[in-house]
């Protein structure tokens, strides 16, 4: 009976996370939730104790099973509505090899093979943040990686190997305490010194609530120790080739972290020489020339247009890094990266305009790897949408939304490239913790539907391979226990109208779902109007939940279920649906 379409961008493309602005947590529990500013929003105190206890359980069995209540309960809310699974496309000159990624959205370019060792690449438009404490999307991260080093990195196989650190760590029998040995010799791109200090400044200020640093809880995910100042429990020794850390419970992803972006060391000198007043922490890494640890360094900036990186001689293993250079477009127009891409001015893409899929799909130089994350839309539990409802009807509306969208009409018309309809939050083959699948029934948890997925059993919150107009009954009757009127038509009644406001950033892929999503709305009669920001905007103006209902993103930091699910915390940098605000 549907539908329309417009030209698209590949969905596939979208892999950007969310951001939010998070507070430091106590070290033993979730922070306090602040006071609602809506009495529709759901109490959210139960959920910050959940994640808290997760952190602190030990006893794997009991960990997954309290992981299976917390997305219970994030689902019952009804604001968060996963969409698809990610998977991720792009396009590469045949000519080029060597650029590996991982499951996390990283790609690793700097030891690439090119005809003359550059690259021309597009990644997206401009970046909101180069600070890798600042950062919260996907290709910042890209950015980050080139720039910077952590303690750890993955290799072509996804696997973990030391970088800054020499080897592999030694481990305490109780898990509790990791002791690192520092390569000697390392270096700034400035040529000054780079030791476990270093890494202790970097990570402090991480966790200091005056960074405000998005990924801040995760300092608190991976069950470090807090001394009484509220710096971590982390030490360097004298000589700066010995760096530290004690837990408080053992933590299975704790490498995993320290290959992650927001853990790798910055320059303190450079961050308090641009910063003195700590009013401004990442303006330290605001133009070109900001001093770097990685293969690479930003030698040219001209902001929205393009960033050139190139060979970092101070990096320690800067005699294997292939790529002289690398010139990033920054533009996030489909038509125009395909443009510069097929003329042979780009050599690298990150996205491919939908009309041209199908021209591309079989063609050596398209690419389609997995990721493990879920594109999905969410609603600002205080959003006026909810004024004068219960916390009960307000949920049964957002319900009505999720059930009456076509996830598999984006899946086959937008995405076109085999993502997987998601009917939860937390993606398909994401790790339990103990050696399976999260998102499979056992004898401790049943999901509350199963279904088929093409010829294979899935479970989630609902089917969501059941199009929109087959729940138009169920989501009139949610709609009428919401306090909505109906008239003999089956749409919403004058006395009762529902008009939102949809948030996405410019991309016509983004635009696309936009617009599936409000033809499924209006066969009830809610009127959907799109609203598209450029990215900066976009993105703090969702962070600051300054919108109704918005376009998201998550790609896992590492798997493991409580990534997906430690991001709703009340103070977490990343609750953009502004859950216990």
């Amino acid at each position: 009976m549907k539908k329309r379409l417009v030209s698209v961008l590949l969905a596939s493309a979208m892999v950007l996370s969310s951001f939010g602005m998070y507070a430091m947590a106590d070290e033993t529990e979730a922070a306090a939730p602040a006071s609602k500013s809506s009495e529709a929003a759901p109490d959210w105190d139960d959920y910050n104790e959940k994640i808290a206890e997760i952190y602190q359980e030990t006893d794997l069995a009991k960990r997954e099973a309290l992981m299976h209540e917390a997305e219970d309960e994030l689902m019952d809310t009804w604001a968060v509505i996963p969409i698809y699974f990610y998977n991720d496309i792009y396009m590469m000159n045949t000519e080029c090899t060597g650029l590996y990624s991982n499951l996390f959205g990283f790609k690793y370019f700097a030891y690439m093979n090119t005809p003359d060792n550059t690259l021309n690449a597009n990644l997206a438009s401009e970046p909101d943040h180069l600070d890798p404490a600042l950062n919260s999307s996907v290709d910042g991260a890209c950015l980050a990686i080139l720039a910077f080093s952590g303690l750890f990195a993955y290799d072509e196989e996804g696997q973990l190997i030391p970088e800054l650190a020499e080897e592999m760590p030694e481990v305490s029998e109780d898990g509790l305490t990791y002791t690192f040995k520092i390569r000697e010799g390392l270096k700034w791109s400035d040529g000054e010194p780079l030791d476990a200090e270093d890494i202790v400044y970097s990570w402090n200020r991480l966790a200091d609530p005056n960074t405000a640093a998005d990924y801040s809880y995760l300092c608190d995910s991976m069950n470090l120790e807090r001394n009484d100042d509220g710096t971590l429990g982390i030490e360097a020794s004298d000589d700066g080739l010995t760096f530290t850390c004690h837990l408080t419970q053992p933590c299975a992803y704790f490498l995993d972290l320290c290959a992650f972006p927001a853990f790798f060391p910055v320059p303190e000198q450079a961050v308090t020489e641009a910063d003195p007043d700590g009013e401004n922490p990442g303006a330290w890494a605001l133009e070109s020339g900001f001093v770097t640890s990685g293969p690479m360094t930003c030698t040219a900036w001209k902001h929205n247009e393009s960033m050139t990186y190139e060979k970092n001689e101070n990096y320690w293993n800067a005699e294997n890094v292939t790529l002289d250079s690398i010139n990033f477009m920054l533009s996030a127009d489909d038509t125009a990266i395909y443009n510069a891409y097929n003329d042979g001015s780009l050599q690298f893409i990150d996205t491919v305009p939908n009309d041209e899929i199908a021209n591309v799909i079989n063609n050596e130089d398209f690419f389609i790897v997995p990721n493990l994350g879920t594109y999905y839309v969410a609603f600002n539990v205080n959003s006026p949408l909810f004024d004068g409802k219960t916390p009960e009807q307000a949920a049964a509306m957002r319900h009505a939304f999720s059930i009456l969208i076509d996830r598999q009409y984006i899946v086959d018309a937008v995405g076109q490239t085999g993502q997987q309809p998601a009917g939860t939050f937390i993606p398909a083959g994401m790790a339990d913790g103990q050696g399976g699948v999260f998102a499979v029934n056992d004898d401790d948890y049943e999901y509350p539907v199963t279904w088929d997925f093409n010829g294979e059993e899935a479970v989630g919150y609902f089917d969501p391979t059941a199009t929109g107009v087959d729940n138009v009954d169920e989501a009139r009757a949610l709609l009428e226990e919401a306090g909505f009127e109906f008239g003999e038509d089956g749409m919403l009644s004058d006395s009762t109208p529902i008009t939102v406001e949809y948030l996405t950033n410019d991309g016509t892929g983004h635009v696309a779902i936009a617009q599936s999503i409000q033809q499924d709305l209006a066969v009830v009669g809610i009127n959907m109007e799109i609203k598209s920001e450029e990215w900066n905007v976009f993105l703090n103006d969702r962070k600051n939940g300054q919108f109704d209902f918005a376009r998201e993103g998550w790609l896992a930091d590492y798997n493991d279920p409580i990534n997906m699910l430690e991001m709703w915390l009340t103070d977490s940098g990343n609750n953009d649906a502004q859950f216990g605000r």
